[in-house]
């Protein structure tokens, strides 16, 4: 049996301040309700009809914007590892969003 690892060089960083935690669920929220919640919205607003390619049409921008914050901050040698949304949103508010230094602790 071939034994070939991808060593991990990184780990998911952690948030330190309540701030970068506070905009990272906000955006694994955005990454896991934003369809349901475009589509809930397209039924009450419109039609059921209209709220089914909707459905659709969220399902594959969330899954297109999923994949751009992810290859956006995850290092290319990690990039072969299953990430699931808390991660990737852990991952973009650590690379882009909170520049923290924890250097002194």
């Amino acid at each position: 049996m071939q034994e070939e690892f991808i060593e991990l060089r990184e780990p998911t960083p952690l948030l330190h301040s309540k701030k970068c935690r506070a905009i990272s669920l906000l955006l694994r929220l955005f990454l896991q309700y934003g369809a349901a919640t475009a589509t809930l919205s397209a039924w009450y607003f419109y039609d059921f009809f209209i709220a089914l390619p909707t459905l659709v049409l969220a399902f594959i921008l969330m899954g297109i914007i999923r994949s751009k914050l992810r290859n956006s901050v995850i290092p290319p040698s990690q990039r072969e590892y299953q990430y699931n949304d808390k991660e990737i949103a852990d991952w973009f508010s650590a690379k882009e969003l909170c520049y923290e230094t924890h250097e002194s602790l």
